[in-house]
């Protein structure tokens, strides 16, 4: 099918599933409506506050949150809201509201209620959320009469306006819509995102928010959230470190009048199709992280116990991600990284190759050809590259998507708050 729209699933680790259809990204499902506006928490002036909201009164829903043991505002507001049936979630951007205490708390709150007035409900089931800098009180007059402003002119195309709002570091807005095709009609499934630095697998210094108009009991729904998220933002990796605010929030407003049974074939093919936008938004991510240039897909096999620790010590490494920077194919610090997450114990014989190019084998490097050493450095400086590394003594599997660390990087985040 033609959609006439730029293709959002570009990554060669992704691709829509079967009967989902991309549509222009700034759309929302049936029931939604969104929009974004500007108060001057940013420097650049641009939006900083966004509003999506649903119409419907029998929407479900459903939340994650980070577990950093340090959290923002936001967060423990959010925890107690009535997740399972929110009308709206309220976002702010260039300030975090984390460390700011009892002040900060009201803020959110107030938040929560400016919106709930605008919508007619309890505030209770108004989401919210922040992200930008830590340890800067949050200017409540402002946020406030901008979430008020954002209801006010919300609607049914705002998701643009609401993606572009959440960004604090991103290169741009990240954001997708598609049609997924069940047996009772096409549902609508969108989502839009924001992520780039302070990313480390179980989430990232990530905002998600997705919206269907399809009709799921909220069990399912958070089901289908955690199954989500587990293939994709927990996979990713810019700078090891887990953020304060991470929050990923899926509503779905049954406006389509399509509902989708628990265990059934459309449950499962709107499970996949949301699974393959979370994962192309979170490889959008680590593609972002403040001056990268490449990506690369690791994946460890082996014992069950060794692959998880494995896969994240070499993804975190920053003397590997520096050289994925340079393109240089140094599997030596592969090899340290992983030996690192296994210390103490004898290391079982490995297996390393990159883009399917055996460098080592059963322990012993193994000498190239000339060609395979031209390919090798030719991948090496490609957007995206494939790594595999084989532990002996299992069959258990971890994927971890990272991306190179460089001189932007350093300089972005040595001049952050001045």
């Amino acid at each position: 099918m033609t959609t006439g729209v730029e293709t959002f699933f570009r990554s060669r680790w992704t691709a829509p599933p079967a009967g989902v259809a991309e549509r222009d990204p700034t759309r929302l499902p049936a029931g939604f409506r969104a929009a974004g506006v500007a108060t001057g928490s940013k420097p650049s002036g641009k939006l900083d506050v966004g509003v999506v909201v649903c119409e419907r009164d029998e929407v479900t829903s459903a939340a994650l949150f980070t577990s950093n043991a340090v959290v923002g505002a936001p967060v423990t507001v959010s925890r107690r809201a009535r997740l399972s049936e929110l009308r709206a979630v309220v976002v702010n951007a260039g300030n975090a509201n984390v460390g700011t205490g009892a002040r900060g708390v009201a803020v959110a709150e107030a938040m929560a209620a400016a919106v709930a007035d605008g919508v007619g409900c309890d505030p209770a089931r108004v989401g919210v959320a922040s992200t930008g800098i830590i340890g800067i009180q949050l200017e409540q007059e402002a946020i406030v009469a901008g979430a008020r402003r954002a209801l006010e002119s919300a609607t049914p195309g705002g998701g643009g306006a609401f993606s572009e709002a959440i960004t604090t570091s991103d290169r741009g807005p990240k954001r997708a819509s598609v049609d997924v095709e069940l047996s009772g009609g096409v549902v609508a499934l969108s989502a839009q995102a924001k992520g780039a630095g302070m990313i480390s697998p179980a989430f990232a210094t990530m905002l998600c928010f997705a919206e269907t108009d399809a009709a799921l009991a909220p069990g399912r729904l958070e089901s289908l959230l955690r199954a989500a998220s587990a293939r994709s933002f927990d996979r990713i990796t810019v700078d090891g470190q887990l953020s304060t605010s991470d929050s990923i929030f899926v509503l779905a407003s049954g406006a389509s009048g399509h509902r989708v049974g628990p265990d059934s074939e459309d449950e499962r093919l709107l499970a996949a199709a949301l699974e393959a936008l979370f994962r192309q938004l979170a490889l959008e991510i680590v593609a972002d992280g403040e001056g990268a240039e490449r990506v690369a897909r690791l994946t460890v096999r082996g014992p069950a116990g060794c692959v998880e620790p494995v896969a994240r010590a070499v993804a975190n490494s920053p003397l590997v991600k520096c050289a994925l920077h340079g393109g240089d194919p140094n599997w030596g610090r592969i090899l340290q990284a992983a030996g690192q997450a296994l210390s103490g114990a004898p290391l079982p014989p490995l297996a390393l190759a990159i883009e399917g190019i055996g460098l080592v084998e059963d322990g012993d490097d193994r000498e190239l050809s000339a060609e395979e050493g031209r390919r090798l450095d030719e991948a090496m400086r490609g957007a995206e590259v494939e790594i595999a590394l084989d532990i002996a003594g299992g069959d258990a599997e971890a994927e971890v998507f990272f991306c190179d660390l460089g001189h932007e990087y350093v300089s972005f985040n040595s001049e952050y708050s001045t």
